[in-house]
């Protein structure tokens, strides 16, 4: 969440940044700038209502002990009327900084300088790619095949059990699964990440701490009966951890892993895009988070995308890193790098992560803070990354490795899959 220092001091820089996010501001700005100046001048009478009824209050007392009891008597209907005034500024008062608050958390972060111009997908930059576009026969089947060919994953029953979007995997494509994810999370270990088992529902203060609420409440799934969120990353647990913390700055960088089922409606979500492992309701991926100081930040992103790039090569997949434009960036991203692996049988690039910064956003909403060596608090920034999600990336193997004798498995995983070869 912006702060009001920044848009009263950079008023018209935040109208500017953020039409690159195709956001609309100078309304909404106005709107807060009034809106602040209503609650300045509200505190300013309110302050001056209570120090004339203390004073008043303290003259009662000695106009009593002085037998100045009609000068009491006054002093008294004042103090009366006073209070009866200082609570209706004080409503105003209370009113303006829900007003305020209302609006500051529908305004979108602010993107970095580094952030392209563009209204879509179509509008990212690439920044680099790597791997060997496979090629594949003729005959070369999709994923969603592949996994009947194979008896890897059964879409059939998981209507049944549930609905469309929520695949059963079994027997090799079960233990393709928990390869992937003990893969994953031990590579982030190796790479210095703490590993955290967190929770899969939240409830609404963290969902809103992480900016998926109220951006996001159409996209989550809702326990009506207990108010709560099942999670669609693990990033919304992991990050609240450290909501209303301070922490020392010797502590920083915080670096966490964690693996987690996530759960995301995608209401709207139709067509060929959406066929097999392209699109789910329930999806396995391992997440890494960071907190650090606002001057390491940019930094520790780097470090993120580095680290992510590694494990797309280790798995053997044509791979390509897009910056993302200010039209298709998210909400609370200061600025965002996706990775997409090629599908061979599907000829088409599929995301896989997204490694954001979120800068000090995220932190103002969290009130995650760091003391430093002058004993005094700042706002930390706090960075997100996939690590990876699993659907796709399983799509990816299965399609780009299919051969006649079978789907090859990429040297890496060998050791967590048990088998060199599903057939």
């Amino acid at each position: 969440m912006l702060t009001l220092k920044v848009i009263n001091e950079n008023r018209e820089e935040v109208i500017r940044k953020l039409a690159k996010k195709r956001f609309v501001a100078e309304d909404i700005i106005n709107q807060l700038v009034a809106l602040d100046e209503k609650r300045r001048s509200s505190q300013t009478l309110l302050d001056t209502q209570l120090s004339e009824i203390n004073l008043l209050s303290k003259s009662i007392g000695m106009l009593m002990k002085t037998g100045q009891k009609v000068e009491a008597e006054v002093a008294k209907r004042q103090v009366a009327e006073l209070k009866e005034l200082s609570k209706t500024n004080e409503a105003g008062l209370r009113e303006a900084e829900a007003a305020i608050q209302n609006l500051l958390v529908t305004i979108p972060n602010l993107p970095h300088d580094s952030v392209p111009e563009g209204k879509s997908a179509e509008d990212n930059l690439i920044e680099r790619s790597g791997g060997n576009i496979p090629r594949l026969s003729p005959d070369a089947l999709p994923h969603w095949e592949l996994a009947k060919k194979y008896d890897l994953i059964d879409f059939e029953w998981g209507v049944k059990i549930t609905g469309a979007g929520f695949p059963v995997y079994k027997a090799k494509g079960s233990r393709l699964q928990r390869a992937l994810i003990n893969f994953f999370l031990d590579n982030a270990r190796d790479a210095g990440f703490i590993e955290i088992q967190p929770p899969y529902v939240v409830n609404a203060e963290s969902g809103f701490a992480t900016g998926q609420l109220p951006d996001k409440e159409g996209q989550m799934y809702h326990v009506g009966l207990d108010d709560l969120y099942l999670i669609p990353t693990a990033e919304v647990p992991v990050t609240n951890l450290y909501r209303d913390v301070i922490l020392d700055e010797k502590d920083l960088p915080i670096k966490n892993t964690a693996y987690s089922a996530c759960f995301r409606r995608e209401a709207g979500s139709y067509g060929k895009d959406v066929r097999g492992l392209n699109r789910l309701h329930q999806f396995d991926k391992v997440e890494i988070v960071c907190i650090d100081k606002p001057e390491n930040s940019y930094q520790r992103l780097n470090e993120m995308v580095r680290y992510v790039q590694t494990l797309v090569e280790k798995l053997e997949l044509p791979w390509r890193i897009l910056r993302l434009c200010g039209g298709d960036m998210g909400f609370t991203s200061a600025l965002t790098f996706d990775f997409e692996v090629y599908s061979a049988a599907q000829e088409r690039w599929l995301e896989v992560s997204s490694v954001s910064n979120f800068e000090s956003y995220q932190a103002n909403r969290l009130k995650c803070r760091y003391r430093n060596e002058d004993r005094k608090t700042q706002l930390c920034h706090t960075l997100n990354g996939s690590a990876l999600a699993l659907p796709r990336i399983v799509a990816a193997l299965l399609e780009n490795n299919q051969t006649p004798e079978g789907i090859k498995i990429p040297t890496a995983l060998v050791p967590y899959t048990g088998f060199d070869r599903i057939d």
